[in-house]
């Protein structure tokens, strides 16, 4: 125990240090200069300390690397609004959001704006300019990071997670004010997401939400990382693109229909339920019908349409 402690001590600076011993948890990043950079979870189990590490490749992945569907170039094209990627820890949800990034940087002159705890993927510099916040280190808190961000004059916002009312009401704000905005949540399901938001508030506060919602959500994608036939995984994704009809649905309470909507696929939307990313894994052999059964968010569907 004492080992590990004077190890997982000599990682940290003097600041982490008070923040573990007030708060007996502590989530950072941690670049070891010749070996990589590492996510790394500091906290106690019954007295002793211990640490969790994941690796954050130093290279930023692209969309075509991951696979993603076609419909993310279009939807980062956007001057403004607001892209929820949504899933459980561990769904790949930063490595998607860096790849999104990554593809604008290519492409269009933007200064970005990220806020993380910790920061993950560090962006080099190519056609956008990047500032990376990191919670802790470089601010107080997610909401305290994008009040001042609005000075900053950015064209594009991350933000690490989207967990409290302030948060969120800021993010919604950043997007319709013409910024592009960039979230996470940790909800499995598009509409899901949805409700999750409007929830965080008070019954009287919640009309006014879901118009801000209406008017400035893109799109959400909500993904699960499933392990893959001969080794690796795969990401099934759960897409909802914001279209007329959709916006309506939300406003007006209705965010329970929404699913049926999906289910039509809406053509060269883009859209998709996450029932179709299975079962089109499924057709092309990439998954197995168990693996389908235990990562879907509507099991009896994926049942019904995969008989034995």
């Amino acid at each position: 125990g004492d080992d590990i402690e004077e190890m997982c001590y000599s990682l940290i600076t003097e600041k982490q240090k008070q923040q573990f011993e007030e708060y007996d948890e502590l989530d950072f990043a941690l670049l070891l200069p010749g070996i990589g950079r590492f996510r790394a979870n500091y906290y106690r189990t019954l007295g002793d300390t211990a640490a969790a590490f994941r690796i954050i490749p130093i290279d930023v992945p692209s969309l075509d690397d991951l696979g993603a569907p076609e419909v993310y170039k279009s939807l980062i094209k956007r001057e403004k609004g607001l892209i929820l990627v949504t899933g459980p820890t561990g769904s790949g949800k930063s490595t998607t959001l860096a790849a999104m990034l990554n593809e604008i940087n290519l492409h269009e002159q933007k200064h970005v704006i990220t806020v993380e705890d910790p920061v993950e993927f560090i962006h080099q510099n190519k056609k956008c300019v990047f500032s990376h916040r990191g919670v802790g280190e470089d601010t107080a808190s997610f909401a305290k990071a994008l009040k001042y961000a609005m000075r900053q004059d950015p064209d594009i916002i991350l933000i690490g997670e989207m967990r409290d009312k302030e948060t969120i009401e800021a993010g919604l704000t950043a997007a319709e004010t013409g910024h592009l905005v960039f979230g996470t949540l940790h909800t499995s399901s598009a509409p899901g997401t949805i409700n999750r938001i409007i929830d965080v508030f008070t019954g009287d506060e919640q009309p006014q939400i879901r118009a801000m919602i209406a008017s400035s959500l893109v799109a959400v994608i909500a993904q699960a990382l499933l392990p893959k036939l001969g080794g690796g995984r795969v990401a099934a994704s759960e897409i909802l693109v914001t279209n007329h009809a959709i916006s309506n649905l939300i406003r007006e309470d209705k965010v329970h229909q929404i699913y049926s909507q999906m289910q039509l696929g809406q053509g060269d939307t883009g859209m998709q339920t996450q029932t179709q990313a299975l079962l089109k894994f499924l057709k092309d052999g990439k998954i197995s019908r168990d693996i389908a059964l235990q990562y879907a968010n509507r099991p009896d569907e994926v049942s019904k349409q995969t008989v034995m």
